[in-house]
């Protein structure tokens, strides 16, 4: 019975400590979370600054694997780089055992003076006892923030105590010191650390743990030097996990993590326990308290950073060895390697440049929107996810190109030049908005396929009409843009015209077939959708093309008002290409009466 009463009061004071400092956690994002995310992001110039940013931001949030998480979203967006990652998460190692020495605060006791006034109990009631008058009295988000803080840090703190409490009596229970004495194994003591923090998800609550442990005196240094290795590995997990489904970039930021702790195991292990096997250290059996568990915690991780982060070039090549490009993800990067900013001395370089790049954008464009046109007739989970990741890479591409060429606008460039800056601007914009649209219509077959909805035999038959003009004038699009081929892109415009005239003849035949209940409002609505995209598919095609002509025409004509798309339509060829359409792309006739 007594062992049952002992294991709750345990579980009760672990529950206490994480609710505590995941509510501490919580105020403190609230309160700078954005301001942290956007320095994180911006001051990662050099290894130094990245490594005390990491180990502030994880000070004040209480959690490395919080800010490699952070990490891994930036990386996976292509916000950063994962070689700058790399710093930043050493820093986040060193941040995290911080907590260690917060936690030391619940083991300050006295029987007077200034030991009362730092007790626990004094420091959690006042802490909770001014938060909860934030909480309750203040109307503002940010006094309410720090009254979770103060909340949190006293459940912590009194959370803290009931582990201690807990396991107190233990001392002097011969089979429980039996059992931490297994640990002071190495192999035992990491595969005990390993398998605590990868279950609390926590390296914080893990050291509070052993540090509540340790107050039974019963934790030597041989026992808590392997479990406090092992933890560091544990803490991996949770980041490890929140790198599934995203980009290699991002899965990649996830294993630097896991190598930094994983190296500090292995090199630590093997330089102590193999001079120890020499020498014979004489503290090994010395008893372990929360202070000098706290203080071997960091000194471990400190060492392990000096270690590794003049390798982080290293580091970088093992995470991308690990984790492989395929060819196209090469080809992708090296378009991106062609925007150098030295080049933007000699705009001539620069725009011939950006050209390629473009080219590539355009590739990957073409083959998004024919992949979600496939996915009309008939779906198919590895195409959808491949327009999702092409969408992906498609606003990277923006990201990189579109700063770029805006640096060229402030330059004084002939007029051949700013010709091709301007087409380049509207071209990235266009192909950027037609990957959304490619994305929106595998995302609604997604949909259409999960709730079971099918479109009527009549139905699919006229679609797959527009679907076939719809990957005609992407295709043509895309090739008159890469071979600069003016006389392709006049072909485009009188296509984009009588797919407006299908589209707006398939809503009209749709709504025939409502009346008729021959198609319900869910089959309806999905149609329409499906419509509208492919709309403005062929409208993003035209502006490319239209960019195109007036460009060669004349740099200084705005492409987007109707008005030149009217003088575009006013020559001889325009309504001969129509009525080619119009015979290719011939509906066939309807079977429901209105």
């Amino acid at each position: 019975m007594d062992l049952i009463t002992t294991l709750l009061s345990l579980l009760t004071g672990v529950a206490l400590f994480l609710f505590g400092m995941s509510m501490m956690g919580d105020g403190l994002k609230a309160i700078a979370g954005a301001k942290l995310e956007h320095i994180l992001n911006q001051l990662t110039n050099s290894k130094l600054k990245g490594l005390l940013l990491g180990t502030a931001v994880t000070a004040i949030i209480q959690s490395s694997s919080a800010t490699t998480i952070m990490l891994v979203g930036f990386v996976n967006a292509g916000m950063m780089t994962v070689g700058r990652s790399i710093s930043i998460i050493m820093g986040a190692n060193i941040g995290t055992s911080i907590t260690g020495w917060i936690l030391c605060l619940s083991y300050l006791e006295g029987s007077g003076g200034i030991a009362q006034l730092l007790s626990t109990a004094t420091i959690s009631a006042v802490a909770i006892l001014a938060g909860i008058l934030l909480r309750m009295l203040s109307q503002k988000l940010s006094h309410r923030n720090v009254g979770n803080i103060l909340i949190g840090f006293a459940i912590l703190m009194i959370g803290m105590q009931t582990m201690s409490a807990a396991v107190s009596p233990l001392k002097d229970n011969p089979a429980f010191v039996r059992m931490l004495t297994m640990f002071s194994n190495p192999l035992l003591g990491i595969l005990a650390g390993i398998a605590f923090t990868a279950v609390l998800q926590s390296s914080s609550a893990s050291i509070g743990i052993l540090q509540a442990l340790s107050f039974t005196g019963s934790i030597t240094f041989a026992t808590a030097l392997p479990i406090i290795m092992g933890i560091g590995v544990g803490a991996a997990c949770p980041v490890l996990l929140s790198s599934v489904g995203s980009t290699k970039n991002g899965r990649r930021t996830a294993l630097v993590y896991l190598i930094d702790d994983l190296f500090g195991m292995l090199l630590w292990s093997c330089v102590f326990y193999g001079v120890n096997a020499v020498v014979q250290f004489p503290f090994l059996n010395m008893v372990m308290d929360p202070v000098s568990i706290a203080l071997l915690n960091s000194v471990f991780r400190i060492a392990t950073v000096m270690v590794l982060l003049p390798m982080s070039g290293l580091i970088d090549k093992l995470v991308h060895a690990l984790v492989r490009d395929s060819a196209e993800e090469i080809e992708d990067q090296a378009d991106f390697d062609l925007l150098e900013e030295r080049f933007l001395a000699y705009p001539a370089i620069a725009l011939s440049q950006s050209r390629i790049c473009i080219n590539g954008m355009a590739r990957r464009v073409e083959k998004s929107v024919l992949y979600s046109l496939e996915l009309v007739a008939e779906f198919d989970q590895e195409k959808h996810d491949k327009v999702v990741s092409k969408e992906n890479l498609i606003d990277q591409y923006e990201a990189k190109l579109g700063p770029y060429l805006m640096t060229l606008t402030s330059k004084k460039l002939e007029v051949i030049y700013s010709q091709q800056l301007s087409l380049f601007l509207h071209a990235i914009s266009d192909f950027e908005q037609l990957g959304d649209e490619a994305c929106y219509v595998a995302k609604s077959m997604l949909e259409l396929r999960q709730s079971g909805t099918v479109f009527s035999w009549e139905a699919r038959s006229e679609l797959d009409v527009v679907v076939r003009a719809v990957a005609e004038i992407t295709r043509k699009t895309i090739q008159a843009f890469q071979e600069g081929n003016n006389t392709l892109a006049r072909e485009v415009s009188p296509l984009q015209e009588m797919i407006g005239v299908l589209c707006d003849e398939l809503k009209l035949r749709h709504i025939t077939r409502l009346r008729a209940q021959v198609c319900d409002l869910n089959q309806g609505s999905a149609f329409n959708s499906l419509l509208g995209a492919f709309e403005q598919i062929a409208a993003h095609c035209e502006n490319v093309s239209v960019a195109m002509i007036k460009t060669e025409q004349n740099p200084s004509i705005r492409y987007t008002g109707p008005g030149n798309r009217h003088r575009l339509k006013n020559n001889e060829g325009y309504n001969l290409l129509y009525e080619q359409y119009e015979k290719k792309y011939e509906l066939p006739q309807s079977e429901v009466v209105g």
